[in-house]
């Protein structure tokens, strides 16, 4: 007799199920923002009735997918040092954010091709958040513009970053120079 009840073995296997579509959906839509939900599925190594019995559309896988994402990215950029002069703790954040957001930029365009505008904003609430307060900081210190809105500056330093990916991607942009560039166009708008 099985040691486990059948209805948690199930909970289980539909969990690893899950996690597979999710990190398919992340690989496929991170090379072509267009994947079908065939391509994912057979990435899964699942079929299209197990994909659609746990995201009955591909908003919602797109949406999970985008989500794993960023929860991945803000394990990265908890860890970064984010303490003494605001414009040092600046640089150190773009470089992460920087690289980050080069990996997703194809899945980013996948959800805007699919999610509405406000949940992508919601999704990227956390990062959003700790570059307004690093950059609130840097207002209090005197080291960064006080002269515009800070959700203006936030947004543009982020256009900045997706700006960048998409230069990168498109081949217009070598990646070895995409930060070094990024550092001083964000440092340049930011300077008081």
């Amino acid at each position: 007799m099985s040691s486990a009840p059948p209805r948690r073995r199930r909970r289980a296997d539909a969990e690893r199920s899950i996690a597979r579509i999710v990190s398919a959906a992340r690989e496929s839509l991170s090379r072509d923002p267009s994947a079908s939900i065939d391509d994912i599925a057979k990435a899964a190594g699942v079929g299209r009735m197990t994909l659609y019995g746990h995201f009955p559309n591909r908003a919602e896988l797109v949406d999970a997918a985008l989500a794993d994402a960023l929860r991945s990215g803000e394990e990265v950029l908890e860890g970064v040092d984010l303490t003494g002069n605001a414009r040092d703790a600046l640089d150190r954040l773009l470089e992460s954010s920087w690289s980050l957001v080069a990996e997703s930029a194809a899945l980013l365009t996948a959800a805007q091709g699919t999610l509405s505008a406000a949940r992508i904003r919601e999704l990227h609430g956390r990062p959003a958040d700790r570059l307004e307060q690093l950059v609130r900081r840097g207002q209090d210190e005197g080291v960064f513009r006080t002269d515009m809105p800070i959700t203006w500056l936030v947004n543009v330093v982020q256009y900045v970053l997706h700006g960048a990916a998409e230069e990168n991607r498109a081949g217009r942009l070598k990646r070895e120079e995409t930060a070094p560039l990024i550092t001083a166009t964000v440092q340049s708008i930011l300077a008081p």
